[in-house]
């Protein structure tokens, strides 16, 4: 029996419509608008493709967007000043610097230079920090807490499960496990994480029940490294050629799909997996960063 498709497209449009409702309830009820700005040095085109789509989805929900673009060949010193303005400006409650910046931008110091309630990517150490002890006055970074939120929405209880992390990233993989392993409604996993040092993995990642997939390779799973039934969560996107395709390339995940699917019990697709997922988690993070500002309880 073929695997039941996990819609991140859809779960996503439902957080959106959650938060759109209480957007409203911060303007009516508190006069609030919450605010988010995006940074982007230098023009590479994926990433202003991924700019706007935060800004349009901002548009969306009725989130105030500042989008600002600095050369490619700005400096720290401009950057960081800029940096310093958004984190001192009352209508913006939320800062996010797209990665990856230029290599004269030291990427870490940009990090550390914003406002930690206004980190809403969860990589200031504080951030990360709160997020490893449990303390939900942080943030969680978008694309894990997406695959919490898909798991939850969609029936999975991690609570008493193996689940196997591939990959030890800090943008994915650490905070996965982080998540997995907190004694916690919606967490409290047992939790194994295979990465390129692992000698064993295709024998740790059939002991999975849930399988989350973020190592950056091509179709890499396969069939025979998964358990029956298992849930597989595929974070990877990644362009392949395609010479019969109009562009040249497709977009696959870090999972086998055609394969996997007839040995799990529950799959996301790329795209319309995890990636939705990841921009509705950043709006819900500034929503959370207004009203934490504002001192506004749920």
């Amino acid at each position: 029996m073929a695997a039941e498709i996990i819609d991140g497209k859809a779960i996503a449009g439902k957080i959106t419509e959650e938060l759109i409702k209480k957007v409203a309830v911060l303007a009516r009820s508190y006069n609030v608008q919450p605010g988010l700005a995006v940074v982007l040095v230098g023009e590479d085109p994926a990433s202003k493709v991924y700019v706007n789509m935060k800004v349009k989805k901002c548009a969306e929900l009725g989130i105030y967007s500042d989008k600002r673009v600095l050369p490619a060949d700005a400096g720290m010193d401009e950057l960081l000043q800029l940096i310093d303005e958004l984190n001192n400006d009352p209508k913006i409650n939320g800062i996010l610097v797209q990665s990856p910046p230029p290599p004269q931008i030291d990427e870490e110091a940009v990090i550390a230079a914003i406002k930690p309630e206004k980190d809403v990517d969860c990589f200031h150490a504080v951030n990360v920090g709160r997020m490893l002890i449990g303390d939900d006055r942080g943030f969680v970074p978008c694309t894990p807490y997406g695959v919490m939120k898909l798991l939850e929405y969609s029936g999975v209880d991690p609570a008493g499960k193996h689940a196997v992390v591939i990959g030890r990233s800090n943008i994915v993989g650490k905070p996965m496990m982080a998540l997995l392993i907190q004694k916690a409604k919606g967490a409290n996993a047992t939790v194994t994480c295979v990465h390129s040092g692992t000698v064993n993995q295709s024998e740790l990642t059939r002991q999975a029940d849930i399988l989350i997939a973020a190592i950056g390779r091509p179709e890499f799973v396969q069939a025979d490294m998964v358990k029956p039934g298992a849930v597989v969560i595929d974070v990877g996107i990644n362009r392949v050629e395609a010479p019969e395709t109009k562009n040249g390339y497709r977009l696959v995940g870090d999972v086998d799909f055609k394969a996997v699917s007839k040995v799990a019990s529950k799959i996301t697709p790329v795209p319309g997996g995890v990636g939705p997922m990841t921009i509705a988690m950043l709006m819900h993070n500034t929503v959370k960063a207004c009203m934490q500002q504002h001192h506004i309880n749920n």
